[in-house]
Parts: structure tokens; sequence; C-alpha cells
């Protein structure tokens, strides 16, 4: 399956011209131009299987769509998703531009989170996000799709948690088809879907269809009326984890699964007397990290024995917590100088590291911001070549606060191809945001013309400016 997805954009780079071949995004690791080139008509253009690919590929639903998504990529005057037989002679203005390529990224990780708890984004505005993830040659849709503020997961087990903890029961969930309609779109894009249901904290919402899951918060000897994070004391917690776990694991067939862990305030669980006395029967005195540890350790080892390999955010590690070799361990926080000592921290426990940290996009900056992203280096840390080859990639971040369907996709693109070109393309190549500029305005003027609403750069215009408003 991979290789049909690497194919399709060579393919698809052939029937350029010299100019546009020129501003390709992310840049290929090998790329011969030549001024070669050759008329193309559309009536005579067609997609199909190699001699030596024929029997393998017969019937590829993959390919066989893609070849249908890109005929009207590669010949934008024309709408119509299959080659025309009549077409008049102002059309016939292509060419065939003779251009050499290898390509192949450089790290096996390139993702973009969406928040959809602070902000319920309409499955359209998903499904548009992937498209654009594909020509960007992302391949992870990172969905964080629960938290704090609601909870628009349509639970076939637990129905309770969307229908009292989504903004609204019925228009502001994801049902069980629209999930699947997710997964389809990106497998068929070549993007893995990977959810996070982050615990134990960012859980209000659970707690609105989930009586005796949360902490009850106490003030002196008395509940206040306010929760806290899951309640890691209780046994019904793990009781009512594992089967929630097993309905989700089963829904999403990525053998990656985002568990979360990060931020839990402890100031409620230390205000119970139910959990301090656990804390005491179990011998961790007065260190919640210890609790958290515990809590955590459980959650992992559940995922685990669902055949799920588990995503932690760095709290996690940070915390000292005994969890699988093969935990990969998500860095969100921390200035240049801190990220790079954790990745090193990392690596050197022998763990899988994704970065995050540099790419949290959703903060804004006036002017050309994309340059901050462009010019990070995932593997310019303290550690041995085994422990860089730990780096499996990395995230661009777009949380939800200041963020919806209004503003989703100009806050995203075209600052998040800036990440997408660090993790796709040979860094010795790629070192020049100055360089990358222009190119990388050619591509924001492709994403108008493919219906992106990518925000501009500096002042200019595109030949197809946005017609869509």
């Amino acid at each position: 399956m991979a290789s049909c997805t690497i194919c399709l954009p060579a393919l698809m780079m052939l029937v350029l011209d010299l100019n546009t071949v020129e501003s390709v995004w992310p840049l290929p690791q090998k790329l011969a131009i030549s001024e070669e080139r050759y008329p193309l008509s559309p009536t005579h253009f067609n997609f199909y299987y190699g001699e030596d690919q024929a029997s393998i590929m017969k019937d590829c639903s993959l390919l066989d769509s893609a070849f249908t998504r890109y005929f009207p990529l590669i010949f934008p005057d024309l709408t119509s998703g299959n080659p025309p037989t009549t077409l008049p002679a102002i059309v016939f203005s292509y060419f065939i531009n003779k251009t050499e390529i290898e390509d192949f990224p450089s790290f096996q990780y390139r993702g973009i989170l969406l928040d959809t708890s602070r902000h319920f984004l309409p499955l359209k505005a998903i499904l548009n996000t992937l498209d654009a993830m594909a020509y960007s040659k992302f391949n992870v849709f990172h969905w964080h799709i629960v938290d704090d503020p609601s909870f628009p997961y349509q639970s076939r087990t637990f129905p309770d948690l969307s229908s009292k903890g989504a903004y609204h029961p019925m228009s502001h969930i994801y049902t069980q088809s629209d999930v699947r309609r997710v997964l389809t779109h990106a497998r068929l894009r070549g993007i893995r879907v990977i959810p996070e249901f982050d615990s134990p904290g960012h859980t209000q919402s659970w707690g609105k269809g989930q009586p005796n899951l949360l902490t009850p918060c106490y003030k002196g000897s008395s509940p206040s009326g306010t929760f806290g994070p899951i309640n890691p004391a209780s046994a019904l917690s793990y009781i009512f984890m594992s089967q929630f776990l097993k309905e989700v694991t089963s829904v999403f067939p990525d053998p990656y699964f985002h568990l979360g862990g990060d931020e839990v305030n402890f100031s409620c669980w230390q205000s119970n007397p139910d959990v301090r006395a656990f804390m005491q029967k179990m011998g961790f005195g007065k260190d919640y990290t210890k609790l958290e540890s515990f809590y955590m350790e459980n959650i992992v080892n559940i995922t685990s024995n669902l055949n799920k390999t588990s995503i932690v955010w760095q709290d996690v590690f940070d915390y000292h917590e005994r969890i699988p070799k093969d935990t990969i361990l998500h860095i969100w926080k921390g200035l240049p100088a801190q990220y790079k000592a954790e990745t090193s921290r990392m690596t050197k426990a022998g763990h899988r590291v994704l970065l995050g940290a540099p790419w949290y996009i959703n903060h804004i900056a006036y002017g050309q911001d994309w340059r901050i992203s462009y010019n990070v280096q995932p593997l310019n840390f303290s550690g041995t070549e085994e422990q860089k080859k730990l780096v499996i990639g990395g995230e661009v971040s777009m949380w939800g606060e200041y963020v919806d369907a209004t503003n989703l996709s100009p806050r995203l693109w075209p600052r998040a191809c800036a990440a997408a070109e660090r993790l796709w393309s040979d860094e010795s190549q790629t070192r020049s945001a100055e360089a990358a500029f222009p190119r990388l305005q050619a591509f924001r003027c492709s994403l108008l013309r493919r219906g992106v609403r990518a925000e501009p750069l500096s002042p200019g215009h595109c030949s197809d400016e946005y017609r869509g408003i």
C-alpha cells in the first residue's frame, strides 16, 4: 500500500511545465530538471498500471481512487474527473517536462493534530484538511477528539458520554458513520488516523456522562461539588477504561493509539480523603506524580493487551513512569534547549520520540512565522547515531481554543507546509528559508487553485485566486 501512495506525486509532476516543477513542495530528495519538454493532450492522457505491476496492483482501490482525483489536479482547467473525449483546441496547451525524481521521506511520521473538543469541527472541515495534508505529504492525522470542554465522539458502549458531554447531542457529535468516513478518506490518501483519548486529566466532559469516574474535590471535610481528573484510587475507573478502550481501539485500526497523560492538576486528588488513604496504602507518601504513574502504567498495560502501541505526552516520561520500551513519547513543551535535552534523555532511555514542541502553530505572530518552523532541526541534539534513529518524526499541532471551521484552513496553510518539508526533505538541501520562499509562495498558489484557503505569505497575487467566497 505504501508503494501506491509514493508513486502518485511522481506521476503528477511529470505533466507540469518547467516553472511549476521548480516550485514543487516539499522538495524531493533528488530532482533533475531538463528544459526538454513535450506537448500533451488531455484527450490522450491516462493513468495505467505498469506491466511489471499490473498483476500485483489490479483493482487497487487506493490507486484507482487517486487516478480519478489527480486528473483534474493535473489539468485544472477541466472540471471532470475523467478524461474528456472532445475538447476545444484552446485547452491543448499542456506540456510534459522531462524530469527525473528520486524521492522518499526523511521521517516516517509526519503528522497534524486537530482539536475537535474546544471547538467542534464539521466533518467537511476535517475531510478538507486531509486533502491538503496529502498535497503536502503529511501522513498522520492525530485526532484529539475529546477534551475538557466537550466529548463529541459517539460511543457505542457508553452513549451518554456524547449525549451529555458534547456541546449538542445531535449536531456536535461524530457518529460511528462519521468516523468511518474520516478513516476511509484518510486511507485513500495514504494518511493514518491516530485518535487521542487523553486521561486522567483533560476529562471534565467525560464526567457528565459517566458518573463516579472523576475525582470528587473537597473543601475541608466536605465535597465542594466540583470534580478533578479521573479517580485513580477507584477500581471502577479501570473497569470503565478497559471497556471504553476495547471499543475505541477496535473502531480505529491504526496500531498506534494516543493516551495523553499530560497536565494533570493534583489539587483535587490532594483534597480527597479516599485518594489520600489510597496514597498511604500504596506507599506513595505525598508524591502525587507516583499516583499518576500508577494510573498511566495501568492504562498503557490495558492498551498493550489490546495489541496497540501507546503514544503518550512527555509528562509520562518526566514522572519516571514504568512503561513498556515500545511506548512512543511525544514532546510538546519547551524552548529549543529544553526539547533538545528532552529528546536526548528519551532516546538514551531507548524510547522512540515524536517532536511536537516547535510546531504549535495555533500560536500566531505577525509576518512570516513559518520561517521559525522551517529552521527546526529535529536531529540537532546530543546523542549517538542510534539515538537519532529513534526520532521517528514530528507533528504540527492546531489546538482549538481560538480555531474553528471559520479560520482553520488559513491558520493551518501554508504555515504547516514548513514542517512538511522539514520532515520529508533532505535537511542539507533545505536549510535556507530565504531560498525556499519562492517555492512556498508558488505552492500556496497551487493550494488556492485546489480550493484550499491558504493565507498569503507576503504582498502579491496568484494567477488563480481563491474563488470560494
